[in-house]
């Protein structure tokens, strides 16, 4: 039970990465007045801030699960920006994208069952 707290920690982290990403994205689509204006702004400021969170909540995790573990739940996060690249900016997930995620849950289903 406790390695799945752990693993849930690491998870959470890679949602709130993927959630900055596209703080970020957001930041990047609108007009800035100047280059300082670009890069300080309230939605880069919270996107590095939440990197920031989602970086601490990794270490933590690691403190609980396996070292072989974490890269497996790091690769959720390819999920999360594919959902919400496709569900906020409308992007069109090609046959590349989709044999690639394909792939991603072959590996955490092979990990996570041991085959």
């Amino acid at each position: 039970m406790r390695t799945f707290a752990y693993a849930s920690l690491c998870l959470l982290g890679g949602f709130i990465s993927a959630i900055s990403q596209v703080l970020l994205k957001k930041s990047a689509q609108r007009h800035h007045d100047s280059v300082v204006a670009e890069y300080l702004n309230v939605r880069v400021i919270m996107a590095y801030l939440m990197f920031f969170a989602a970086a601490l909540l990794s270490v933590f995790a690691y403190r609980g699960i396996p070292l072989s573990m974490g890269p497996i739940l790091d690769a959720m996060s390819y999920l999360y920006v594919t959902f919400f690249g496709v569900t906020i900016f409308h992007e069109r997930v090609g046959t590349r994208k989709k044999v690639a995620l394909s792939l991603i849950l072959a590996g955490i289903v092979i990990y996570s069952f041991g085959i």
